[in-house]
């Protein structure tokens, strides 16, 4: 099933509209959203994990709408969000922090518990399980904010910049477990530049989506979005970051 935007328009406060009755549908597979600083990526990603609600408009997957209540509890199920920043809990182990997310979807301590174990050996992180997660390293930390998705069996994992900080050899080894997430569930990247998609002309991602200031630009193969993407401007970049 599909994530479905239909008319969805999101403001932050007053400022001005970072999506305005935007129209997208993200099918089952491996997506990506492309796109320079303050295109909407992030906005999008949280719709899509009901973190923010649309000022008008709705999401949906699997028939729930993100904005009701009486379906948000089991829409927030199927649906896991790695910020772009994972963060350790102080005083927690690695196994401790990934069971506590599970505990926060609505899962038993116990059923928490041995999942995370199968989470974390899912990410390559088991021989760390006792280690203090403040211990880890930015990579490490990422493959943990993966385990806290998987212990309550999300269908979609949304992966905001995921390669953002990484050095070349971690971002590679986070790739390669995002190519074999994306045959178990379907997996939605954002990212501000092509050259973040991974393989050749974004090989990984059955389908592109390029958004500039909330707009959808371009919806396709990885191989035809370069030519949508706006130039970023000394005006823009000090703008945006």
């Amino acid at each position: 099933m599909p994530f479905l935007f239909d008319a969805c328009s999101f403001r932050y406060s007053r400022r001005i509209p970072v999506l305005e009755q935007l129209n997208l549908k993200l099918r089952p597979g491996c997506s990506a959203l492309l796109g320079p600083g303050g295109a909407g990526k992030s906005t999008v990603l949280g719709l899509a994990a009901a973190a923010l609600v649309p000022r008008s408009g709705s999401v949906r997957y699997r028939g729930l709408d993100a904005c009701e209540e009486r379906d948000r509890h089991r829409y927030r199920q199927s649906v896991g969000l790695l910020p772009q920043e994972s963060r350790p809990i102080p005083g927690l182990t690695v196994r401790e922090q990934v069971s506590y997310a599970g505990g926060l979807k609505g899962m038993t301590r116990a059923d928490a518990w041995e999942r995370a174990e199968w989470a974390l050996d899912r990410v390559g992180l088991r021989g760390l399980r006792d280690r203090r997660s403040h211990l880890l390293s930015r990579a490490q930390l990422r493959r943990v904010g993966v385990a806290e998705v998987l212990v309550h069996d999300a269908d979609v994992i949304l992966m905001d910049e995921p390669m953002a900080g990484l050095d070349a050899e971690p971002a590679a080894q986070f790739r390669s477990l995002m190519g074999d997430l994306g045959s178990e569930l379907s997996v939605v990247v954002s990212a501000a530049r092509i050259d973040d998609l991974d393989g050749v002309n974004g090989a990984l991602y059955d389908e592109v989506v390029v958004l500039d200031q909330g707009t959808l630009r371009y919806q396709g193969p990885a191989k035809g979005a370069a030519k949508f993407l706006p130039p970023v401007t000394e005006a823009r970049r000090t703008l945006c970051g």
